[in-house]
């Protein structure tokens, strides 16, 4: 079941790329073409009741690579899912990260 809930995220993010340049959890050796989004799983969000687990959320790093640096990623991808948050922006060798946290 959570397969099939990432697999429907990985779609998620190709529609709003516009390209198959999605990549969840790549190794070293792979080269990622741009604009891409790369994502994996973190630590989620677990609560607890009657001694055990309640509810847990998946939580994803998502990070939007673009040698564009005005393309409104910050706005574009809190819009697109509704438990995002934007957290910071950086470039690095002439491409520009936008970092996200994502539950879902």
């Amino acid at each position: 079941m959570q397969e099939t809930r990432r697999l429907a995220l990985h779609e998620k993010f190709c529609e709003l790329l516009g390209s198959r340049n999605v990549y969840f959890q790549p190794p070293e050796s792979v080269r990622m073409k741009y604009p891409a989004i790369r994502y994996n799983l973190t630590s989620g969000n677990t609560r607890y009741a009657n001694n055990g687990v309640y509810n847990y959320h998946r939580r994803y790093e998502v990070t939007v690579i673009d040698k564009n640096p005005d393309i409104p990623w910050d706005e574009i991808m809190p819009n697109a899912f509704k438990y995002c948050s934007f957290e910071r922006m950086y470039a690095y060798e002439n491409l520009n990260h936008w970092q996200f946290s994502l539950y879902y």
